[in-house]
């Protein structure tokens, strides 16, 4: 923070022209290909304006005669909100009817459009994609919040795009992985600061790039190496869903909010059988050193985000007092469910 690289200058005043940041920016970039095995053919970008922006980026540069979009959450509808300022959209398949509790298969039966944008991870409602829709249109993803958290096919998609607040460093950088292919196609005049081609070609430095934010992504992208790179993570993170999950599941004051078949493994989203006992459990919890995992105010109930950073131990020790809320505080709950089910 103070004298980087012994430069007497901090990484916040050094020039970002100068050669030493821009081998930063291209340390970053190797970093996000070879962890995610990125191919030649694709650009590894680095943006401001947070994912919400690409939300209207997106059908500026690609949107033709219809964008095609996949509703699962909040999320979702905010990208499907901008879309509509630019052309046609159209929702080739919605979870709304189960207040977007689980993922719905994708069936294109009419000509899909431009492309086929979707989010893999949705952070207020606790489910997560593990199965992609086949499709013969451009897919582009929203990975915000599970990107680096799971290997994925990169060649799967035509355009990835991902805030970098939850697995790959501080706010104010998003990161775009776009097929070049896919960047020719796009034959309009654009406002520079909203054409990813002049983000290509400048090689994320059209304009000052947010330099703090993509320092410490790269920072955290060796830490991530350090762990076995995304499929060591992937083992880790899977690890920590299971021992929450599995709490959930066992215990009689708490269910799951998300359909099993789709729960996140990055945001796990619960509520108690009891309406009653929601704040009760947050008062036991705070009491116990634990903030910061109520749910949505949308929503309510209780949201557990299991980010890279997060430790087993912490997942540990909310299940500990998940346990001891139950044990202690409601000791008769599992004869009485146990009873219910029974009768």
């Amino acid at each position: 923070m103070i004298d980087w690289n012994s430069s007497g200058l901090s990484i916040l005043e050094v020039s970002h022209r100068s050669p030493e940041f821009e081998a930063v920016v291209l340390k970053t970039q190797l970093l996000v290909r070879e962890l995610l095995r990125v191919p030649d053919d694709y650009s590894v970008l680095f943006l401001q304006g947070g994912a919400s922006t690409q939300f209207s980026m997106i059908p500026l540069n690609f949107l033709k005669t219809k964008g095609t979009y996949l509703d699962t959450g909040y999320f979702a509808l905010k990208a499907i909100k901008e879309a509509k300022h630019y052309g046609h959209v159209a929702v080739a398949a919605t979870s709304a009817d189960k207040n977007y509790s689980y993922i719905p298969d994708v069936n294109l039966t009419e000509p899909g459009g431009d492309y086929l944008h979707c989010t893999s991870n949705n952070t207020i409602e606790g489910t997560e994609i593990f199965h992609f829709p086949q499709t013969d249109i451009p897919l582009f993803c929203d990975m915000s919040s599970d990107i680096f958290s799971r290997m994925i096919n990169v060649r799967d998609f035509d355009l990835i795009y991902a805030g970098a607040q939850k697995n790959m460093g501080p706010a104010g950088m998003t990161l775009v992985i776009v097929k070049d292919e896919l960047l020719k196609q796009v034959n309009k005049a654009l406002p520079s600061m909203s054409d990813y081609r002049v983000y290509r070609d400048n090689q994320s430095m059209f304009n000052t790039p947010p330099v703090f934010s993509i320092y410490v992504a790269m920072l955290n992208l060796l830490w991530l190496k350090d762990q076995g790179g995304v499929e060591g993570i992937e083992q880790m993170n899977m690890r920590k869903a299971r021992v929450l999950y599995t709490e959930i599941d066992r215990n009689p004051l708490f269910q799951g909010s998300a359909a099993i078949a789709h729960r996140s493994r990055m945001n796990v989203t619960f509520t108690t059988v009891d309406p009653a006992h929601e704040k009760d459990f947050l008062d036991f919890a705070e009491a116990r050193g634990f903030v910061g995992i109520s749910g949505y105010r949308s929503v309510g109930g209780f949201r557990a985000s299991l980010y890279n950073a997060l430790p087993l131990e912490s997942v540990q020790a909310l299940t500990a007092v998940m346990y001891e809320f139950q044990r202690y505080k409601y000791p008769l709950s599992a004869e009485i469910k146990e009873a219910q089910l029974i009768n």
